[in-house]
Formats: C-alpha cells, structure tokens, sequence
C-alpha cells in the first residue's frame, strides 16, 4: 500500500436546510481526525460563525481574484451569495493520502464532478418536505422572500439527489455522521495509483 497516493475526495451537498453544517459540525466533534474544507464566501456572517472556522469571509473583489487565478476547485452563487472550494488546502491534504471532506451546494458539487470524475458525491436527503420546510422556517435568519427562494431551490436540489453516488439521509445527526464518516474511509473503487 502506498502512502503518497492521492485520497479521494468526498463532497457533501444537499438542499438547504437539511443539515450539513449541523452533520458536518456532529463530524469533526465525533472524528476529530477528518479533515474538511473550509470554503470561500461573500456572504456576512450569521451570528456564532467564526472567520476561518466556519468560513473564509471575503468581499467580492477578494473572491473575483480567486477566480480568475484559478484558485478555486469550484464556485457558485446560491440567494445572491458567492460560495468556493480554496484549491490549495484541498491539493495538499489528499497528496497526503487522507481522505478530504466538501460541504458544498449542487452548482458546486456538478462542477466538482465535472473536474474530478473520482470524487465521491454525498447527497444529504431530509427525512421528509416538512421536514426540511420546517427546518428552512425555524432558521429565522432570513427574511420570508429569501425563504420562499430558499424553498424553490431545495425542491430543484431534491430533485438532482439522482446525480450523487450515494444518499444519506439526516433523520438522526449522529447516525448521519457516522454514515458520512463510513462513505469517506471506505475504500476508493476504481482509483489506479498514479492516476
């Protein structure tokens, strides 16, 4: 087995409000040892998020410059936000060997899968619509037209869960994160070293 082969890279997704900032949080407290990426956005802050922690805080010059320097693995705008992968962190964490974990929305993850064919792609599923409806209502965080919005993509985003690999569905955190923890250790099929 060799040490200094390339990881695969798995990345999370699903429509908002299912729960990937929660599952992911539930990840790195129950497997501290799982490494995930940190995106890019232009989006402010909600409240207790932390810069570095949570996400990279940009404005849209700085972001502009990452695009056009090829530094990010993917990007896309969701309710009027830029969101992307910073590619350098990323390359080296799975030159090491050790698996590398995306949270990301459709747009980003159709690009990822148009980049990287070997990428593992995770569809977060909500254990039902009212579910997820009430989830996106109780955030409480967002005005109602950015809600409705909110709403309209996540039944297009449930719509796309036919494009992933695998589907998880977030109908226990825990349960959810040690699933997504299983998909990520798992062995990867069809990778040739030196590929």
């Amino acid at each position: 087995m060799v040490a200094a082969t390339p990881a695969r890279l798995t990345v999370l997704s699903g429509p908002s409000g299912v729960g990937k900032g929660t599952v992911v949080a539930e990840v790195r407290r129950r497997h501290p040892e799982v490494w995930v990426s940190v995106s890019v956005t232009t989006r402010r802050p909600r409240p207790g998020e932390v810069d570095g922690v949570d996400y990279h805080f940009v404005d849209d010059a700085e972001f502009d410059r990452l695009i056009e320097t090829d530094g990010l693995l993917e990007w896309a705008e969701y309710a009027g936000n830029r969101y992307g992968t910073p590619l350098d962190q990323l390359r080296k964490r799975l030159s090491t060997g050790a698996p590398a974990l995306l949270e990301i929305e459709l747009q980003g993850a159709r690009q990822v899968r148009d980049r990287d064919p070997e990428a593992q792609l995770v569809f977060l599923a909500p254990p039902s619509w009212a579910a997820l409806v009430s989830r996106l209502a109780g955030r409480g965080s967002e005005p109602p037209a950015v809600q409705e919005r909110r709403l309209a993509l996540a039944q297009a985003e449930l719509d796309a869960s036919g494009e992933f690999d695998r589907v998880v569905v977030n109908d226990d955190v825990a349960r959810a994160a040690d699933e997504l923890v299983s998909l990520l250790t798992a062995p990867s099929p069809g990778l040739v070293p030196g590929e």
